[in-house]
Order: structure tokens, then sequence, then C-alpha cells
């Protein structure tokens, strides 16, 4: 399903920002229909490492050169992801994993103790970085990161480790499974039952889950052989994932 369809299916009004995994057909080609939120506040943020802007910068060029003569046309607000950078009260830390002889971008969603996931209006977003064109978000991020684990950096101390997110992956190292461990909900990647090149099985996703430990794990990126039905098939706290999900924390 296009991401038209799903935005107007399931009544989204608002885009504060895209954050991008990877740049396959998949999971970029509906960028263009970001006009409408675009339009809305002037600009989008999107965030992407390096080689997945210049692929966005090449395949939809008319947008970022900003050469399209329509009025309220999609301007894209290009951030490259080079550690944790912060999206109002949200921290969101990539996550490299395989995509067969690919490298993709997980993420971890991280908030504050004690706050509310819908409490920051959408002004107070993008606020640890100027909005004044290109630039790399949080160079200094990591080592800050590695701070607030030894209570050291207010940025980053207390926080929750609400999802993460792991999409098109053929596996998951040891360190991203430490980095993610206890997280409240693990949203990863489960093809089908048979193994496949450049995505985790069943049986894959099961063993991360047992590694990581998450209180909830949903599974996505299923190929049509795993009906919902087949829930019952997993352990307790493990769920088949669905079109118009919705998660509360």
């Amino acid at each position: 399903t296009d991401f038209r369809t799903q935005a107007l299916r399931e009544n989204i009004r608002r885009v504060d920002a895209v954050v991008f995994t990877h740049s396959h057909t998949d999971h970029i080609m509906g960028f263009d229909d970001l006009r409408r939120f675009s339009w809305q506040r002037g600009s989008m943020p999107v965030y992407a490492s390096a080689k997945t802007m210049a692929d966005l910068e090449r395949v939809f060029m008319f947008a970022f050169k900003g050469t399209n003569p329509f009025p309220g046309y999609l301007k894209p607000e290009p951030h490259l992801i080079c550690g944790p950078f912060r999206l109002g009260e949200t921290t969101i830390t990539p996550l490299p994993v395989p995509h067969g002889k690919a490298e993709v971008n997980g993420y971890l969603f991280s908030r504050p103790r004690n706050t509310d996931l819908q409490s920051v209006r959408p002004a107070e977003l993008h606020s640890a970085e100027s909005k004044a064109g290109r630039e790399d978000v949080l160079p200094q991020a990591a080592d800050k990161m590695s701070a607030g684990r030894t209570g050291q950096s207010p940025m980053f101390r207390q926080e929750r480790n609400l999802i993460a997110y792991l999409s098109d992956c053929s596996a998951v190292p040891d360190e991203i499974a430490q980095k993610i461990f206890g997280v409240e909900c693990l949203i990863i990647d489960a093809l089908r039952e048979k193994p496949h090149p450049t995505h985790l099985s069943v049986a894959q996703a099961l063993e991360v889950a047992t590694r990581v430990q998450p209180k909830e794990t949903y599974f996505i990126h299923i190929a049509h052989e795993l009906a919902q039905s087949f829930e019952q098939n997993l352990p307790p706290h493990t769920h088949i994932a669905y079109d118009g999900l919705k998660l509360s924390f």
C-alpha cells in the first residue's frame, strides 16, 4: 500500500519530520506525497544517512533543487544523520544493521522519563539544531550518549527506551542488541518462516527478541505467508503487526 493511501486511511493530518532507513524503492517512493504536509509547515525536515540522502537527492532532484514552479510544492529540509539526534523530547539513535550486502539504519526512540509522547508541540521540534540549510545532526551526540550512561550528560539522562525499529535487516549484531536491551517495544523484520538472504526469518527474529528481551515484540515486513492467525504460534508478548496498528506509551 502506498503512503498516500495509508495516510488517507489513517486520517494522518500532520507530519513533523521524516526519518529514512534506506533508499530502496518500497521505502522512498511515497516521498512525493509529502507535499501536503510540507505545504502546511513551509518545508519538511528529512533525516537520513549520507548515502540515503544522496539517493533521495538524485531520485527527487526537482524537490531538493527547488526547480518546481508550482507554489506549495514539497520543500525538503535535509539533515544528515551522524549519530543520535533529537526531535522535540525524543532522542533518535541510529542502529546500523546489515540488509544482505547493504547496510541500513534501524532506530531506537527514547524519551525522558515521565514525559508524555503527545506533549511536544510542533514548534518545539528540531530544538537541537539550526534550521538553516543542510547540516549534520549532532555530530558530537555519540559522546554525549556515552556520557549520559554514566550520568554526566543531562541531554540523555534517565531516558526510557521506548521503541527499537529494525525493518529490512538480515542480522542484528550483538552490539546493536546490547544498545536496545530491555526496550519496551521491539519492532522487527520477520519476513517468513523460510530463510531469506536479505531479511530475518521468524526463527531469526525470535532469536533476536530472546537476546534483546523487550516487553513486547511486533513482527513487520511480513510476507503473505504469515497470516494474522500465525500469532497463536508465537511466544507471549510477540505479535504480528497489521495495517492501522497504533501503539501507546
